[in-house]
């Protein structure tokens, strides 16, 4: 399989502006707090939501310059999600791109094998597999996020890549 560009408000970060590295957090709105009797609870208000980082060193910026940063931005992420269960149908944590379909693996023994996988209202559900006693569900996500302009770096004393770059975004 191969995998989709990066893309940003529609803009795809092209390989000559450096493999990204990415990171994901998962946000919510909770806190913990003791009882009487010092039991900790913790109260949840929302969740499932997301916020990261995006950064990348190659021969030219990404190209993201001509966003309006001041509304949410498509974001068509390349950082895989993941669910495993012992089931053959899951719900999935977040949306998938719509130019990529979640796809699935059984476990058989200590081998996992490809299996087909349909996606139908937020549902994978895997082929079944003989003897498979887990499955796993993988999908790169898209996000509608506000971003920040992105950090621009410019090392033009021999880098083999000379132009950094990296913003920070999260889910609207």
């Amino acid at each position: 399989m191969s995998i989709p560009m990066l893309t940003l408000g529609g803009v795809p970060i092209v390989p000559h502006s450096g493999t990204a590295a990415l990171s994901l957090s998962k946000l919510r709105g909770s806190a913990r707090a003791r009882m009487s009797r010092g039991k900790l609870v913790q109260m949840t208000h929302w969740s499932g939501k997301a916020a990261g980082t995006i950064s990348g060193q190659g021969f030219m910026p990404p190209g993201l310059d001509g966003l309006n940063y001041d509304g949410p931005l498509e974001l068509l992420s390349v950082q895989q999600e993941n669910i495993t269960v012992p089931e053959l149908s899951v719900a999935l944590s977040s949306t998938p791109r719509p130019d990529c379909q979640p796809w699935a693996e059984a476990l058989v023994g200590t081998k996992w094998h490809r299996t087909s996988c349909d996606f139908v209202d937020g549902v994978a559900t895997a082929t079944p597999v003989a003897g498979a006693t887990l499955y796993s569900f993988f999908w790169l996500p898209a996000y509608w996020v506000f971003a920040e302009d992105p950090d621009k770096g410019a090392d033009h004393t021999g880098a083999s890549r000379p132009c950094s770059w990296s913003f920070s975004w999260e889910e609207a």
